[in-house]
C-alpha cells in the first residue's frame, strides 16, 4: 500500500466554485481527495512522457541542461 500524509491547501476560487466545492466536501470528503490525486497522477505521467518523449529525441529543456 502507498504510504501517505496530509497537506494542507488553500486556494482562491471564484466564488460559485468555492460554494460548489465546499457542498461536495460536504456529502463526501474524501472527493476531493482522489480529485486531485487523480489530476496530480495524469500530469505526473505527462511530464514523464514528454521527458522522456524529449530524451528520445536529443533535445533537453533549459532546467536540464548545463551552465
Amino acid at each position: 500500500m502507498t504510504e501517505i500524509r496530509a497537506v494542507d491547501l488553500r486556494v482562491q476560487l471564484p466564488r460559485t466554485v468555492a460554494a460548489e466545492v465546499e457542498r461536495v466536501q460536504e456529502q463526501d470528503p474524501d472527493v476531493l481527495s482522489r480529485i486531485l490525486t487523480y489530476g496530480l497522477t495524469r500530469r505526473a505521467i505527462y511530464d514523464r512522457l514528454a521527458e522522456r518523449e524529449a530524451r528520445l529525441a536529443g533535445w533537453r529543456s533549459p532546467e536540464q541542461r548545463e551552465p
